[in-house]
């Protein structure tokens, strides 16, 4: 069976179990980056892993805890149905413990810039999600086209989830624009799912309890009647924190 064969579940248990091998380092990311081949049962996928022991000391986020956000960022997005982040896990390697995630083949010379004329809508989900993961640092070149699956999908979310209203993004054509109905309905689904959901579990094992707080009184703030997406990072009246 081909990678391009694989169920979701399938993909994630061939993740799960494979042997990684480290093919290369990925020049210009700020922590130890790895393209690594997974196999398992003959079978070989493309993955990028981000080992715990490589992650370089912030002074705003828990040392250590980026690869946890990256797999975070993947469960909130799976909740809420929009599959804005391929598909991690957190799991041991060549390294130690770390975020796999699933290798996405690209063209590296598109990006948000390139992209947002034929893919607006999809970059509204990006928006969303985006405020309720409380992105530190969406970049243009963090949203890549998945030429195999012909979706846009992100990147890079280890600065994700700081309990304090943190937004730094290049998506602000949107700003101003109230929250679509059925985006809102998935944010009022995730917003339940924190609570009596596995959602709440599964996250309570990767951020802390004020974390996930905080990603209920945004998800709120998101639902909130008239409530737009902000004007810019400065924004202060937007009821986050």
């Amino acid at each position: 069976m081909s990678p391009l064969e694989l169920t979701p579940a399938e993909l994630a248990e061939a993740l799960s179990a494979a042997e990684l091998e480290i093919v290369g380092r990925m020049r210009y990311s700020s922590n130890a980056t790895f393209l690594v081949e997974a196999r398992i049962d003959g079978l070989e996928l493309g993955a990028i892993y981000k080992p715990r022991r490589g992650e370089r000391p912030l002074w705003d986020f828990p040392h250590g805890t980026l690869c946890q956000r990256e797999v975070a960022a993947y469960e909130l997005s799976d909740a809420l149905g929009w599959d804005v982040v391929p598909f991690t896990i957190l799991r041991d390697g060549p390294l130690g413990e770390g975020a796999v995630q699933r290798f996405v083949q690209h063209d590296p010379d598109e990006h948000y810039f390139t992209l947002l004329d034929r893919y607006e809508e999809r970059f509204r989900q990006f928006a969303w999600f985006d405020v309720l993961a409380n992105n530190t640092d969406r970049k243009g070149g963090h949203c890549l086209h998945d030429q195999v699956n012909d979706v846009v999908v992100g990147i890079d979310h280890g600065l994700t989830f700081h309990p304090a209203w943190k937004l730094r993004t290049v998506i602000w054509d949107f700003a101003g624009e109230p929250v679509p109905a059925p985006a809102a309905d998935d944010v009022g689904r995730v917003l339940t799912e924190l609570d009596t959901g596995p959602l709440g579990t599964r996250l309570g094992a990767l951020l802390e309890p004020v974390e996930i707080d905080a990603i209920r009184r945004r998800a709120c703030a998101l639902l909130a009647e008239g409530l737009p997406f902000p004007d810019d990072y400065h924004s202060t009246p937007w009821p986050l924190v």
